[in-house]
């Protein structure tokens, strides 16, 4: 039951903020509606560039590639379009490091190769390609044009919106920023840290099994198969909660900006509203697929809440 209250309660506050986002209208002023037309054009290219080489490569990680890099194209066109206003760059900065662990941490997984379009393709993208109705494939050249190549570049676009709102504030420096500053850190050292710990794990895990050991007689407690420890002792998905509380933080800028109306909504919410939102999904299909691998982690599903770390797996 607690396990469908928190995804309830997370789809209602996600919700809430799209409403309200709509309701508080959307106006830009010229400077603003140029970058954007900037933006659009970048995010435009790498659409038609994941779809045309996901197709012809058959691997759907083109878009994973540059998730971690198009935020900072987009953050530091901004920042150069504001004339690098403190607000702005700070933000950029911040970007910047966040797109630098992750790029490093999915390059370690070996999904980027000196032949741009290969690389390791995302586990999901084939398991949703052999998919009932996915496998049909004309539904999957739909599938990945508007999901993994349009929606997704949008998406990405989205989460640095905040930059296009504040971009002509002259509100100075206050106690949100440094909220959102601080509070942006803490989540990207949080995602770090479990980042490294699944790392660590999966790596030791696959060197016993690669040296000939039985999942089943592994020990303790690689044996289950999944990671139980660190973070992922307090939460199913410590990664996924430090991410999206990362956009979340930057979204804070907004309001420290005071360009938000009602004080806290502002139709920039979009993106990470909408990123919490495919979070859920995506975790979603990860759970379906470990349930099947791992017979434990039915338990530890029912044990542990998706994000926040309330309670302590034991088992």
């Amino acid at each position: 039951m607690k396990q469908l209250i928190s995804t309830i309660c997370i789809v209602l506050i996600c919700l809430t903020g799209l409403v309200m986002a709509f309701v508080t209208g959307f106006s830009f002023s010229d400077l603003q509606k140029d970058t954007l037309t900037i933006l659009g054009i970048v995010c435009l290219v790498s659409i038609l560039f994941c779809f045309i080489v996901g197709e012809l490569s058959n691997n759907n990680s083109q878009m994973d590639k540059l998730w971690s890099i198009l935020p900072i194209v987009y953050v530091w066109i901004i920042a150069y379009m504001a004339d690098f206003s403190s607000r702005i760059t700070i933000m950029a900065l911040l970007v910047t490091l966040w797109g630098i662990r992750l790029t490093l941490n999915f390059a370690r997984k070996g999904a980027y190769s000196i032949k741009f379009w290969s690389g390791k393709e995302d586990y999901r993208w084939d398991y949703l390609r052999n998919n009932t109705m996915l496998k049909n494939r004309i539904l999957w050249v739909f599938f990945n044009f508007f999901f993994i190549s349009f929606y997704q570049n949008a998406l990405v676009l989205a989460i640095t919106l905040p930059g296009i709102a504040i971009m002509e504030s002259a509100v100075p420096l206050g106690i949100f920023d440094l909220l959102a500053t601080a509070l942006a850190i803490v989540f990207l050292f949080y995602e770090l840290i479990a980042d490294e710990q699944q790392h660590k794990f999966q790596t030791e895990k696959w060197k016993m099994i690669k040296s000939g050991q039985a999942l089943h007689d592994l020990p303790y407690p690689y044996n289950k198969g999944f990671n139980t420890t660190g973070l992922w002792a307090y939460s199913r998905h410590p990664n996924y909660f430090g991410e999206q509380m990362f956009w979340v933080a930057i979204y804070l800028f907004v309001i420290g900006a005071q360009v938000a109306k009602y004080g806290v909504f502002h139709w920039s919410i979009v993106g990470s509203m909408l990123l919490i939102l495919l979070f859920l999904g995506s975790s979603a299909l990860a759970e379906s697929i470990s349930a099947k691998k791992y017979p434990e982690y039915a338990l530890y599903r029912r044990t542990l809440l998706r994000y926040f770390p309330i309670t302590k797996f034991r088992g």
